[in-house]
């Protein structure tokens, strides 16, 4: 339950922002999907199939904050309530450790406006796993990771 409302609030403050956002230089867009990393995975979900996560991360880790910006999207497969896709969008921080690895590298993305901050942990290159707000890895850690695509 806990992870469904972590994505619940993120996922609304998304849409939100989405909506607010204003036009934009098409070359700056250019050199935005140049640095763009898109991870994605299937959460699990206790009262449907799953929830499709799409988390794109723009921006490095060398980026001022205001450059490093996020866009998060979760989908529930087959669940009973149907209910809309969430988005977030907001930015995106470096952290230093986790309560046991004090040399892991952890995001933390912090929707604009109302909305639940996310934790991942970056495993390597290709993968992040959600972790909860104290930088702790759940027990089934390994459904919890999303793939760089």
């Amino acid at each position: 339950m806990q992870i469904r409302t972590l994505l619940a609030g993120s996922a609304m403050l998304a849409l939100l922002a989405g909506c607010a956002a204003g036009p934009t230089d098409d070359s700056a867009d250019m050199a935005m999907d140049d640095a763009e990393e898109v991870y994605q995975g299937t959460l699990p979900c206790r009262n449907c199939a799953g929830i499709d996560l799409d988390v794109r991360l723009r921006g490095d880790e060398q980026s001022s904050l205001e450059e490093r910006t996020f866009n998060l999207r979760a989908s529930y497969r087959e669940h009973p309530q149907e209910p809309p896709d969430e988005e977030y969008a907001g930015n995106w921080d470096v952290l230093s450790g986790t309560a046991v690895d004090p040399d892991a590298t952890v995001y933390e993305l912090t929707p604009d406006g109302e909305g639940q901050v996310y934790y991942f942990l970056r495993i390597d290159e290709e993968t992040l796993e959600l972790i909860d707000p104290q930088r702790r890895r759940f027990q089934n850690n390994e459904a919890l990771q999303l793939q760089r695509q």
